[in-house]
């Protein structure tokens, strides 16, 4: 039996990477299923040799191991078809200059949003209050066709913005589209009526006397019956609860990356060096 493990968001650091992968190999005994929750680059110093590995590690697992697509995935998929400009903080160059740019890009639009592993649900950043496990993977599969279809250069010119904030089953469209792919890789807070706030993007929780929540901590959520498995949220750190688990420990800010083990939630962390400061780009 193979036993599942979570890794939390590596952002180029692909040192860490290796070596917290070689830890979950000695830890299953070679008999390891890795799931990465998405944001596999950018931000950090490494990112072509960071998606490399995780890229030969699905490759040569057959399938058994894979990554979601977070925001930063996205990211660079929309700048390397000319959809989006890279911005002063990314660190894409060297994988738009690679010799194996053209597999990499083709291998990444092809990986999920959301993925059930063990009775958990993964997914980059969040679930809308109003989705349950069962919608909220068959929402990620009207994502997926689109990014691995004809249509997909043109989805990703479309699919930048902050509107429509709120779910609603009747969204048709890039609109519809656009709210799936907000909820899954870049919710954090939400108001009472399941609106999505997009202007926290740094501190652990809403800022006082707003009526923000954590997307998990909304009452009524219909996910709640099924633990959700996420990254994204560096400034939140590791979040270990029986509903939710949150695994972005701040790797390239100088935290750990975190794997968990899904089978008996035990936890494997690797220290990390202080890569980037907010806002700036460590020489």
């Amino acid at each position: 039996m193979l036993r599942t493990y979570v890794i939390g968001d590596l952002q180029g650091c692909a040192h860490e990477a290796a070596v917290l992968l070689k830890r979950i190999d000695d830890d299953a005994a070679g008999q390891a299923r890795v799931l990465f929750v998405g944001d596999l680059i950018n931000r950090g110093p490494a990112s072509l040799d960071a998606l490399r590995q995780v890229a030969a590690r699905a490759r040569a697992s057959g399938g058994t191991s894979d990554a979601l697509l977070g925001n930063h995935d996205l990211h660079l998929l929309a700048v390397a078809v000319g959809a989006q400009k890279m911005s002063k903080s990314d660190t894409l160059d060297a994988i738009l200059g690679a010799p194996d740019r053209d597999q990499l890009i083709d291998w990444l639009r092809h990986r999920p949003l959301a993925m059930i592993a063990k009775g958990h649900l993964l997914v980059h950043a969040g679930v809308a209050p109003q989705w349950d496990a069962a919608q909220t993977m068959a929402l990620a599969a009207e994502v997926e066709t689109v990014l691995r279809g004809p249509g997909w250069i043109d989805f990703l010119r479309a699919m930048y913005g902050n509107e429509p904030a709120r779910w609603d089953d009747a969204l048709t469209g890039i609109a519809r589209l656009r709210c799936i792919v907000n909820a899954l890789t870049r919710m954090r807070l939400c108001a009472p009526d399941g609106s999505m706030d997009f202007k926290e993007k740094e501190s652990a929780g809403a800022p006082p006397g707003s009526n923000l929540l954590p997307w998990f901590d909304l009452p009524g959520r219909r996910s709640l019956g099924t633990t959700v498995v996420f990254g994204h949220w560096s400034a939140l750190g590791l979040l270990l609860r029986p509903d939710v688990i949150g695994l972005d420990s701040g790797c390239v800010w100088g935290g750990k990356l975190t794997a968990l083990c899904l089978d008996d939630r035990s936890l494997l962390q690797v220290d990390c060096p202080e890569y980037r400061e907010p806002g700036k780009q460590k020489p």
